[in-house]
């Protein structure tokens, strides 16, 4: 039995078993990590770019896959069972069916949320939608913000989903390929929008009642966040986005809040060693908690809670495309950056989305078409 099927079968076999009991992967722990030795799982494979992960309950996982399907995964058998009452998705360029995300406090009745690119008179708008799974369907399927985000491009749709525990939920969505409309309050382009769990829009959201702004936006001044996480603990919401070449930006977003792109940047243009915008730095305009130079190509983001690996609680996780590694960004108590590790180099696989299992093990896809595990290497 080759490596990878090895790997397969572990997983399988770790399901009702003790850490004690399962099988390890030689030549998948990263050697010098401070965190206790780990081992990588392949949990399945053969997909397409998987581009969302959300658990269900302890034993499904849900995913969505950028050409427009949704599967649930029995992580007991092994097992995928497609799910239906999808919406026709825009599949074009970066557009597709992107990220599935299910709520604190789920209950099997309960609303689970989706972004995708929707067609709008042949181009393609980010969208934020909900449905009710029953069985192996979505039901009651809704779209909640059809975001005024329409370009001739098919690049930047963000369209992470984070939730925290007062009713709200936000989600990004990237500058369409235009880089002026981050900084153009009238449509929701680069922006990351927070709205009511049932559509509406709170009433504190700081744009409300601003003439030629839309009331959803949170913050602006963003190119492409694929990133974003809610961190309950501490009530702080993160971002991750691409850059141009170099300036990848983790962010600490605050509600008003002008993040600065295109006017700053650390990034440079792709046709020249040239700045992009007027610098680095101007007033009004938000420094990043790190940035990335050489560009790692950031895609979602987990801030680890579980006891699984003690040493990584309260990390950020993110996944890199461009340099195909798990980023571990190390804060202190302020949630100022202090370390970077760049885990899971030999694997060399594009890292897309990424979720913490309810034992605490991480769980992520490649765009290679697997969904694989970080466990304890025991």
């Amino acid at each position: 039995m080759n490596t990878k099927n090895l790997c397969a079968l572990a997983f399988l076999l770790f399901i009702p078993l003790t850490l004690g009991a399962t099988a390890s992967c030689a030549g998948s722990s990263s050697a010098g990590d401070k965190a206790p030795l780990f081992a990588t799982e392949v949990v399945t494979e053969g997909l397409g770019v998987v581009w969302g992960i959300s658990f269900v309950n302890e034993y499904t996982l849900i995913f969505t896959e950028q050409s427009g399907e949704m599967g649930l995964l029995d992580l007991r058998s092994g097992k995928i069972t497609g799910v239906g009452g999808l919406p026709k998705v825009f599949f074009e360029g970066q557009g597709g069916l992107l990220d599935v995300a299910i709520p604190p406090e789920y209950l099997s009745d309960s609303w689970i949320y989706i972004t995708y690119s929707k067609e709008n008179e042949g181009q393609g708008v980010t969208t934020l939608a909900r449905a009710k799974l029953s069985g192996a369907s979505l039901v009651e399927f809704q779209d909640l913000l059809v975001t005024n985000s329409a370009t001739g491009k098919n690049i930047h749709y963000g369209s992470r989903i984070a939730f925290d525990r007062n009713g709200h939920i936000f989600f990004s969505t990237g500058d369409r390929g235009v880089r002026d409309n981050a900084q153009d309050l009238s449509n929701h382009a680069g922006s990351i929008l927070r709205i009511n769990v049932d559509g509406t829009v709170p009433e504190d959201n700081p744009f409300v009642g601003k003439s030629g702004a839309m009331p959803e936006i949170w913050s602006y001044g963003h190119r492409n966040p694929q990133g974003l996480f809610f961190d309950h603990y501490n009530g702080r919401l993160w971002a991750i986005e691409h850059g141009p070449r170099g300036g990848d930006e983790l962010n600490l977003i605050l509600p008003g809040r002008n993040y600065g792109w295109p006017v700053i940047s650390y990034g440079k243009e792709y046709w020249g060693p040239f700045s992009v915008g007027e610098g680095t730095q101007k007033e009004g305009m938000e420094q990043p908690v790190k940035y990335y130079d050489p560009s790692i190509a950031p895609s979602s983001l987990l801030l680890y809670s579980g006891d699984v690996f003690p040493s990584w609680k309260g990390n950020l996780f993110a996944g890199a495309l461009a340099l195909k590694h798990l980023n571990m960004i190390v804060l202190d108590e302020d949630g100022s950056a202090i370390g970077e590790e760049r885990l899971l180099v030999s694997l060399k696989e594009r890292i897309r989305a990424l979720a913490e299992s309810p034992e605490g093990f991480i769980f992520f896809s490649t765009d290679s078409g697997k969904i694989m595990r970080i466990r304890p290497n025991q």
